[in-house]
């Protein structure tokens, strides 16, 4: 959860709309709304991560917003 809870917070500074959910093979899905600006510093960070995180790779994929029902903020799940 730290890595999720961390990933929220710092979206959530960025005022980024989404969340951040553990999948079933230990990775952890990222989805994230905003400017461009935004998402482009918080994939910075997730290379990067938390103190203590072991990130071993990232992808980024750009959706269509409209695709998918946003919550008001950025939530870990």
């Amino acid at each position: 959860m730290f890595f999720r809870a961390s990933a929220a917070e710092f979206a959530r500074s960025l005022a980024l709309r989404g969340r951040a959910q553990n999948l079933d093979d230990g990775s952890v899905l990222v989805l994230a709304a905003g400017p461009c600006a935004a998402l482009a510093e918080l994939a910075a960070w997730l290379r990067r991560g938390p103190p203590m995180a072991r990130v071993e790779a990232v992808e980024v994929e750009a959706i269509d917003p409209a695709s998918l029902a946003w919550p008001p903020g950025f939530e870990p799940r």
